[in-house]
């Protein structure tokens, strides 16, 4: 008899096998193509719109650019990056990384496009408060004939939008590198409760708050911990620097390996890399736009200009130190770790104990916004869906989600994950694609004002 579990990963097979690569590439490519690559050649712009030159407190919304770029990043840069990334390289090999940054490439344009679209059809909730995201896009862009696309988008955000992965993966990391050292463990069940219990009242004194406490914690944590992220990586790259070069050749021969391409493994790098790029930026899977549709603006394009620096922070930066870490001391091919565990050996094989603390330090508070940022993308959903008298509920519901993440199967929690974003990426795209052209009239008219 097959499993529930057997069902999920072969769901999530199926659908990342050609369909969302198809989707994910197809429309990053258009975006791309269709925009002329208008993105690219402004991001001196977003730059300074992201310092806060264009801020006026007057504007409609909630939080300013850099907290809203740092909400959706709160989101992206955490588990995504980290132990995604070492789940990739086991699964595919260097080359993998290669596929990643051509998919964060194709994401950067699509978050332009996505998110400007957010602010420009922003509508309101139950209580009259002014809301964005893929299914206010949907009605407010499309019309309400299209309603049923936006309701498929929020149902499957529950999926999607869960703190489910964020909260295994931390406790995996202090079992890993806390405990283990004193002669403990989070390999029991019990174990696992208890430390997913901590974090989810911790994460649940912040959710309750809504977006302005959410935005208020990320734009301090985020930076702060991408700064020592980077600091650890580039110990580590110091370090064995005779290798920083091979590893680089290794990941663009992988990528392009006549073994692979003979063989037929060559589509399925392709899609590995989309996946883990997907799940590390989540460019085009709807979630970034609700958090860039709470900016303080009424200029959709510069919010739009402010959210596609999010690829290029979380997948162009993170993930390729990451990815580089673990290449560059070869535990990728020789180590029988996963996920955290992975980086985890590469920290400490590298710095030693200094490593480990501090990649335990980075992901603990990257998990822990991630989780807020997933907290924020959820309740808009079940707002949507229920109205705002409810959200109480779902306050309840999400602390019990991250429980569950921190006892479930690593792989059931992945592929969940997965089923999640691919369906919500239906709709968030497709929604996109039809309202290009209003987002180009926009572009044009914003660009040819001085600035």
């Amino acid at each position: 008899m097959k499993t529930i579990e057997y069902w999920i990963v072969s769901t999530s097979n199926f659908l990342w096998d050609l369909p969302l690569l198809i989707l994910f590439l197809g429309a990053g490519f258009f975006f791309l193509v269709y925009s002329r690559f208008l993105p690219f050649k402004h991001f001196g712009h977003a730059i300074n719109v992201l310092r806060g030159k264009y801020d006026d407190p007057d504007d409609p919304g909630y939080i300013n650019h850099f907290q809203a770029l740092s909400g959706a990043l709160a989101a992206t840069v955490g588990m995504g990056n980290i132990s995604g990334v070492a789940l990739a390289l086991v699964a595919g090999g260097p080359g993998v990384l290669f596929w990643m940054w051509v998919s964060a490439f194709f994401g950067i344009a699509t978050k332009f496009f996505t998110c400007t679209l957010s602010v420009m059809y922003r509508g309101k909730d139950a209580d009259g408060n002014i809301q964005g995201g893929p299914m206010y896009v949907i009605v407010e862009g499309l019309g309400k004939n299209w309603k049923p696309l936006a309701i498929l988008f929020c149902c499957a955000g529950f999926l999607g939008a869960t703190p489910i992965f964020q909260a295994n993966q931390m406790v995996d990391v202090v079992g890993q590198v806390i405990l283990t050292p004193i002669g403990m463990s989070t390999d029991s069940f019990s174990a696992r409760l208890v430390v997913g219990l901590i974090i989810a009242f911790t994460a649940g004194l912040v959710i309750i708050g809504g977006i302005e406490r959410i935005g208020s914690v990320v734009s301090k944590l985020v930076p702060a911990m991408v700064l020592i992220y980077t600091l650890c990586v580039l110990a580590i790259l110091v370090l064995n620097y005779t290798e920083i070069i091979p590893s680089f050749g290794l990941i663009f021969s992988e990528a392009f390996s006549p073994k692979a391409i003979a063989g037929g493994a060559f589509l399925a790098l392709i899609v590995e890399g989309a996946k883990r790029a997907s799940f590390s930026n989540e460019a085009g899977v709807g979630t970034a736009p609700m958090m860039h549709g709470a900016a303080k603006t009424k200029e959709p394009v510069r919010e739009g200009l402010v959210a596609m620096l999010g690829p290029a922070i979380d997948t162009l930066l993170v993930c390729t130190l990451t990815g580089i870490c673990i290449i560059i001391t070869g535990l990728w091919k020789t180590s029988t770790s996963d996920g955290i565990a992975l980086t985890a050996e590469a920290f400490s094989t590298s710095l030693g104990s200094i490593g480990s603390i501090g990649l335990v330090i980075c992901v603990m508070v990257f998990g822990y916004t991630t989780i807020l940022g997933m907290g924020f993308y959820g309740k808009q959903c079940f707002s949507f869906l229920a109205g705002t008298k409810y959200l109480k509920y779902f306050n309840y519901w999400y602390v019990a989600i991250v429980v569950l993440g921190a006892v479930a199967s690593l792989d059931v929690v992945v592929n969940i994950i997965f089923i999640g974003f691919g369906v919500m990426a239906i709709p968030t795209i497709i929604s996109a694609t039809i309202l290009a052209p209003k987002v180009m009239e926009a572009a044009k008219v914003y660009f040819s004002k001085e600035h």
